[in-house]
Formats: C-alpha cells, sequence, structure tokens
C-alpha cells in the first residue's frame, strides 16, 4: 500500500472514529439523535416503579393480549412519556414508570385490572370480611369493560348557571354501542349501575336514550372525582384479568448514582486498558486503543439506534465483551511480536499475526456468542437483557479486533513507521518453558481444595439453620427494602427495635436486617407483604428512626416468579453449556477438548458459588449475571489455549509430543490470558470500588470469577486435556 494511500485511509478511519464518538457524547440535532444520553436506562439504573401482572384468564387470544398491553401503555403514559409495557413470556406484562416512586397508587391506580359491568340490575353475596360483592344478573347485564374504548375525564360550563360542571365521556365500540342503545332506550329514568370488582363505583340516571356509542356521566363533585371514575372505567376495560405478582422501587437517587459511577468506573477502566496496550504494544497498541474509542462510542451508538434498555445486567454483558475486544486485540498483538522474534520480516509480521489470530478470535467469540444467543431465546428479563448487550458487543468486539485495528495498523507501517521497533521489543534470548503438565497434581489440589471449601460452607450453613446459601427474594420470593437511616445503626440496635416495630406490623419475626459496609443503608428482608403493610412501614422508618424519604428501593416478588427464575437461569446455562461443548465438538474434530473445556468451565462456576456459600454473598439477579458472565469469559480463554494446541500439533519441533506441545502452547499464551485478565479485572475493580450495593454485589463474585478463570485457563484446561487423552494418541 502506497504512503498516499495509507495516509488517506488513515485520515478516513480517524474522521469515522471521530464522528462516532461525536454521536455518541452529543448526538445529532436538536435531539441529540445517536447520543448517549438518549439510551434507555432500566429501572434499575435511572429509578421508578416497575410492576409484573400475570393473566388470569385461562384461555386468551394473542388479539387481547395485545389489546391490553395498548391498553395500559395508555394509561400508563398519564405517570410518564417514558413508561413502558411490554410481554414477558407467555402470560405475563410488565409496567414499567420511571420517575414514579409511589407503588401504592400505581397498584391502586393500574394494578387491579379487574371486571367492569354495567348493569340495569345485579345481584349480591357477603365476602368473608362482611362486605358485600355486587355482580350483574343475566338478564341484568348490558355491557362489560371490553366494549369501552375509552374514558375521559372532562369539564362543562351549565348553560343555565354558568357554572363549570364534572364529567366522564365514554366512547364505545360497536357492540357496546348496539346493545347500550336497547339498553338504555328500555330504562330510561333507571339507573345503570357501574360495577368493578364486585363494587358499585358510579349509578348514573338514564334521561334519554343513547344510540351514538358516545355518553356522559356527570354530576361528579370534582374534576379529581371525575378523572378516578374514568381511571376506573379504564382498567375494567382492558381485555384481559391481571394480577400483580411483582413490583419494584428504586429511588431516583440509589438509580442515578449506580449510572455514574458506571460510567466513571468504565471510563477509568477503558483509559488505563488503552495506557496498557500503548506501553505493551507501541504502535500495534496506539491501533488497538483507538480501536477501543470506537468501539466504546459504536456500543452506545448501536444500544440507541435499536432502542434497547440498558440495566445492570446489560453493564455486565458490555464488561465481558470489553474483555472480549481487549483480548482480540492482545492475541494479534502478541502474535506479531511472535513473528518478529522469529525474524519475520515487520509487514510480513504484521499480516501473519493477523492471519494467525483469526481462527483463535472467531472461536473465542462465536462460543461466546452461543451464550448470548440461548440467553436471548430462553431467557428473560435480567438474563435476556445481559444476552442483548452481551451479543452486540461480541459482534463490535471481532469488528474492532479483526477490521480496525488490522487497518489502523497497516495505515501507519504505510505512512513510514516500518522498524520493527514501532512494532515490539525483539527478544535474542528464548524463553525457558515451564511445566505446566508437570506440576499438574498440584493445581488440581488447589482446585479441589476450593471446591470442596464451598461444599463444606453450604452444609454447614443449611445445618446451622441459615440456608445453604444467602438466596435473595429474587430466589426465595417476598419482599426485599434498600433505606438510608441517614445515621449508623448497629445490628444489635437494629434487632432489639426496628426488628421488633416492624414485626409487629407484619405478624411475623421472619426479618433479616444487612447492614451495606461503609454506609448508613440497610437492606430489610422480609415475607411477601400487602402494598399497606409496606406502607406503614415505610412510615415507620421515615417518622421514628429517621430513614431518608427519597432512599427507599423496594422490591416485591412472589414464590411463583422467584421459582421460575431459578429455572430459566437453570435451563439457559445448561442448553448454552450443551450448545458450546458441541461446537468445540465439531471446530477442533475431537469430543475430548470440549469435555475438557466444559470441565474447567464447571470449575469456574464452582469456584464462584463456593465463594458466595463462604462469604454469605446475597444471591440475586446479580449472581445469575456473575455465572454466565464467567462462563463466557472463561470459555473463551480456554479455546485460546487449545487453538494454539491445536497449531503446535502440526509443529515438527514439538515432534508430535502431546505433553511438550501442551506446554508450549501454554507458555505461548500466557502473556495473553494474563493480559487480558488483569485489563478485565481493572475495570471490574473500579465498579466495586466506586460503585453503589448492586454494583458491588456483581463486581466482587465476578472478580473471583475472572481470577478463577485465569487459573483454570492456564493450568486445568490443558492438564485435562493432557489426563483424557490416551498416551499411545
Amino acid at each position: 500500500m502506497s504512503k498516499k494511500k495509507s495516509w488517506i485511509l488513515l485520515i478516513i478511519s480517524i474522521v469515522v472514529i471521530l464522528v462516532t464518538v461525536f454521536c455518541a457524547a452529543i448526538g445529532f440535532g436538536p435531539g441529540h439523535v445517536g447520543s448517549a444520553g438518549n439510551i434507555t436506562l432500566g429501572l434499575d439504573l435511572r429509578g421508578g416503579v416497575s410492576v409484573t401482572y400475570e393473566v388470569q384468564d385461562e384461555d386468551f387470544t394473542a388479539e387481547e393480549m395485545s389489546d391490553t398491553i395498548y391498553k395500559l401503555q395508555l394509561r400508563v403514559a398519564e405517570y410518564s412519556t417514558d413508561a413502558t409495557v411490554y410481554q414477558e413470556g407467555s402470560n405475563r406484562i410488565t409496567v414499567e414508570i420511571p420517575g414514579q416512586y409511589d407503588t401504592e397508587t400505581v397498584i391502586e391506580e393500574l394494578g387491579r385490572p379487574g371486571s367492569l359491568q354495567f348493569a340495569t340490575e345485579y345481584t349480591h353475596e357477603d365476602r368473608e370480611d362482611g362486605s358485600e360483592y355486587h355482580v350483574a344478573t343475566e338478564d341484568g347485564l348490558v355491557l362489560t369493560g371490553a366494549n369501552v374504548t375509552s374514558a375521559q375525564a372532562g369539564t362543562q360550563q351549565d348553560s343555565t348557571t354558568g357554572a363549570l360542571e364534572y364529567l366522564v365521556q365514554l366512547t364505545l365500540d360497536q357492540e357496546g354501542t348496539a346493545a347500550f342503545a336497547e339498553a338504555t332506550s328500555a330504562h330510561v329514568g333507571d339507573p345503570i349501575y357501574i360495577i368493578y370488582d364486585g363494587e358499585i363505583i358510579s349509578a348514573p340516571t338514564v334521561r334519554e336514550a343513547i344510540t351514538s356509542g358516545s355518553c356522559q356521566i356527570d354530576g361528579m363533585e370534582s374534576y379529581e372525582a371525575a378523572s378516578t371514575l374514568a381511571s376506573t372505567i379504564r382498567i375494567g376495560s382492558l381485555s384481559l384479568e391481571l394480577k400483580e405478582i411483582s413490583s419494584k422501587v428504586v429511588s431516583a437517587k440509589l438509580g442515578n448514582n449506580a449510572v455514574s459511577t458506571s460510567l466513571i468506573a468504565g471510563l477509568i477502566g477503558l483509559l488505563l486498558i488503552m495506557i496498557f496496550m500503548i506501553i505493551i504494544y507501541r504502535i500495534p497498541g496506539v491501533a488497538a486503543a483507538i480501536a477501543m474509542i470506537f468501539y466504546a462510542a459504536a456500543m452506545l451508538v448501536v444500544l440507541n439506534a435499536f432502542n434497547l434498555t440498558l440495566t445492570i445486567s446489560g453493564i455486565a454483558g458490555i464488561i465481558l465483551s470489553i474483555g472480549m475486544a481487549v483480548d482480540g486485540n492482545v492475541i494479534i498483538n502478541t502474535r506479531i511480536r511472535e513473528e518478529l522474534n522469529a525474524g519475520v520480516p515487520v509487514e510480513q509480521a504484521i499480516r501473519q499475526g493477523f492471519k494467525k489470530s483469526t481462527s483463535a478470535i472467531l472461536d473465542g467469540n462465536i462460543t461466546t456468542l452461543i451464550v448470548a444467543i440461548v440467553l436471548l431465546i430462553f431467557g428473560s428479563g435480567t438474563v435476556k437483557g445481559f444476552g442483548y448487550t452481551l451479543a452486540i458487543g461480541i459482534v463490535l468486539s471481532v469488528i474492532c479486533s479483526l477490521l480496525v485495528s488490522r487497518l489502523l495498523v497497516m495505515c501507519f507501517y504505510g505512512i513510514g513507521l516500518k522498524s520493527s521497533g514501532f512494532y515490539a521489543k525483539v527478544k535474542q534470548k528464548a524463553k525457558k518453558i515451564f511445566d505446566f503438565v508437570g506440576k499438574k497434581a498440584v493445581f488440581f489440589i488447589i482446585a479441589c481444595v476450593c471446591i470442596v471449601a464451598g461444599i463444606v460452607a453450604v452444609i454447614a450453613n443449611a445445618a446451622s439453620g441459615k440456608g445453604a446459601m444467602n438466596f435473595s427474594i429474587e430466589f426465595v420470593g417476598g419482599v426485599s427494602t434498600t433505606v438510608d437511616f441517614q445515621s449508623n445503626i448497629s445490628i444489635d440496635d437494629f434487632n432489639s427495635q426496628v426488628k421488633s416495630d416492624i414485626a409487629d406490623i407484619i405478624g411475623s419475626q421472619d426479618i433479616e436486617g444487612q447492614p451495606v459496609t461503609g454506609t448508613t443503608q440497610y437492606v430489610i428482608k422480609t415475607p411477601e407483604l400487602s402494598q399497606d403493610q409496606i406502607t406503614e412501614i415505610k412510615e415507620l422508618l421515615v417518622d421514628v428512626y429517621g430513614a431518608d424519604a427519597d432512599s427507599f428501593e423496594i422490591e416485591k416478588i412472589t414464590a411463583i416468579v422467584s421459582s421460575e427464575l431459578q429455572r430459566d437461569a437453570l435451563v439457559s446455562l445448561l442448553i448454552a453449556t450443551a450448545c458450546m461443548l458441541i461446537y468445540i465438538w465439531i471446530r477442533f474434530r475431537k469430543f475430548k477438548v470440549a469435555i475438557s473445556s466444559v470441565i474447567a468451565l464447571i470449575h469456574d462456576v464452582a469456584i464462584v458459588i463456593a465463594f458466595y456459600a463462604l462469604f454469605r454473598l446475597s444471591v440475586g439477579n446479580s449472581f445469575i449475571a456473575c455465572i454466565l458472565t464467567i462462563v463466557g469469559y472463561s470459555i473463551n480463554a480456554t479455546i485460546i489455549v487449545f487453538d494454539r494446541v491445536r497449531e503446535n500439533l502440526q509443529n515438527p519441533l514439538c515432534n508430535y509430543d502431546l505433553k511438550k506441545t501442551i506446554n508450549l502452547s501454554i507458555n505461548q499464551t500466557l502473556t495473553r490470558t494474563l493480559f487480558t485478565s488483569l485489563t478485565t479485572f481493572v475495570t471490574v475493580l473500579f465498579l466495586y470500588i466506586l460503585g453503589v450495593e448492586s454494583m458491588k454485589a456483581f463486581a466482587l463474585p465476578l472478580a473471583v470469577g475472572i481470577v478463577a478463570g485465569t487459573f483454570s485457563s492456564i493450568l486445568i484446561s490443558g492438564n485435562l486435556l493432557y489426563i483424557f487423552t490416551p498416551k499411545a494418541e
């Protein structure tokens, strides 16, 4: 490539990258289209209310589900224009309302969609609490909520007195129009009873036959009363009857802190990675650093372009894909240095470095992409959010490693930076090959001791009555309340005072309080509670104990949801593992390579679970994201080693000696494995140092998982392959 062409391509590349960065940082036009500020954030990152409903009807159509979601979307738009309603699974609907922190109001106005009837007569029966439950008779039923297409509060002026009147304007569908015309024609002067969930909420008198399909209920005492009646009618007009099964409130304070600390940690980590790459790899490191800038900006732009919601688990996916992007560049640059050390000319070394790295990069990324695809198909909620960002990140990381970095390095070479010193420090003395296989017994013993320690911790915890693992409410159901008391409260004071007062409210001693280290916050876990009990507890903590009213983060999960969460996570993990096993088997054409990779993977997961058990970390949504991140990260590192083993088996210098080949391969990939682990570890470390509690709960075990994955990739996987290979082979 000529010098002129190299300069042109380099300038074009830099301009494209700068435009991408500009788009991610600022965006275009008055609405800042494409900017990171326009990315939709999940409630765990911005604060608000999330409520999940389950359809109570046994048989319903896709059209009825779609209609229900549409009507709920219209209803929640009154709270926030950013509110969203979406279907989860086959029979659930989730409503998310940012900026709203009063679950009682939301659930009262939105969360009890029940049966709505318009009737000329009714019958009633007694409830268990002594109140009456009203229901339209078969002959008296005129309409159901399904026939109401809209209900809006309004005002009008009395034509005689000029006084302002408050009313509700109703619009009916075609079937409802005909039925209402017939009923009102026959009952002029009689009331039409509007019955919602067994309660008569209004009984307006028919003044004349109504045949147009549009009518109004007047005589309301205030606009608020009219608005409440209209809201109730809209709720009851849903096509399906829904039941609240979980709810969550994230305070604005916690949400904003999660966003800011994640950004700071990410920027610091990215900056340190770029500096590290430049120092270690020189010109290829500069190219990698520029490619990483493009990767980060492109990731933000794509999230914006596809209007994807970013959550804490999504950040986990981004962290893993950053590790993959760094890993690809480290593999390439290490290969270039190896070629230069072998005496290959610079241009040829660059081309060979990229060529020899391609299979390892593709295999590692495709294997991790399999995890992402399985999660998108079988996962839900948190798991699916992880899958989206991971899949996007993997595609971008491959583009950055194999295309952007390659183009930049070739352009730098073409403009005149041709000395080998710009690309690597050529070493004259060969490194000593460490005998990893010969020390396999030591490594296996270390791994077994760690896993056994975890098993012992699980058994001891279960025997002591604390539970084998410290499962959060996402796994066992109940209510978790995170609150800032604004002053330090000891465990003893909590157990003797706060716990006792809460127990009086809920009628149970099954209450657990855990202080958040380094803060004045507490995480309080209780069994499933009613909305009234949650409100009463909040008032108690604010009025009596001086808690910050704006700091409450409340999550309510039913046991049904928690059991399904466990099942979905386990199924996703098993399917992903099986798919990875098949892919590795096909690519390496040896089942022992696949089974060695999966066993090393199981080792990493077992180490992390042992860590959770030993230190009683909360096992919740962050646990799932952590395990999935480690699965993707570890399998990639292991494949890099096996890819080099496959290559070296064809090397005459190894004399087809498997032990010698494995030792050589591990030594050759050792720098890559350590560098990649170090850079990813740095990002996770800053997440832990700067992050809010939800981030710390994810970052700490992930850091342990990175160490475990590094250990298994270097010291376990290759030794397993050696053991599984017959010595005659």
